[in-house]
């Protein structure tokens, strides 16, 4: 068994909180785009076709036990988190299935491989989807930031009905509270 300890141990109080920059409220109403993403179970989801209520977490990158995070990685706001964003989600999968999300995915622009050692170690009961083009970030223009040349999506949740986007979590401080904030959104917004 992995020890993840390192990455799901986190003192939030000592982390920068990301500002709501605005980067994601033109997102409500939005006809996700028809696009074809690979998932980390061997398909391909285009989260425009899917009907019912799909719930999507964006975060910038997971680590792996043992390798380094870019440089400064704690010092860029919002940044940190994403084994602890994810692993939430996974823990309260059944809930918020129970609680109307039809699809839960997790997404990142970190590429198919990198992602599906990720799903695995963290037994995500889920599938992680990868914009590693980001052709469903440009086409959303959802908010980016550029480390070390890679361009990451900034951490955010988006629940969509029918393939329209209706409720945005943005910014996301803590990463292991969006699931929670989520859940509480699904019970009290019944389809």
């Amino acid at each position: 068994m992995v020890d993840n300890r390192g990455l799901l141990d986190v003192d939030w109080s000592k982390l920068p909180a990301p500002e709501d920059d605005g980067g994601a409220r033109h997102l409500p109403g939005v006809r996700l785009p028809d696009l074809a993403l690979p998932a980390t179970d061997g398909t391909s989801v285009n989260l425009g076709k899917l009907p019912g209520r799909t719930v999507v977490f964006a975060y910038p990158m997971t680590g792996r036990p043992g390798v380094a995070l870019p440089g400064g990685w704690d010092l860029i706001p919002g940044a940190r988190g994403c084994t602890p964003h994810a692993c939430a989600f996974r823990d309260l999968h059944a809930e918020l299935k129970a609680a109307g999300a039809d699809h839960v995915f997790g997404l990142s622009t970190q590429s198919p491989d990198y992602q599906k050692e990720a799903a695995e170690r963290l037994h995500l009961p889920f599938p992680l989807l990868s914009d590693a083009r980001q052709e469903l970030a440009g086409a959303l223009t959802l908010p980016v930031m550029e480390v070390e040349g890679h361009v990451l999506l900034k951490r955010l949740a988006l629940v969509a009905d029918d393939g329209v986007i209706v409720k945005v979590f943005y910014p996301v401080f803590p990463p292991d509270r969006n699931a929670g904030d989520v859940l509480a959104w699904l019970q009290a917004s019944p389809r």
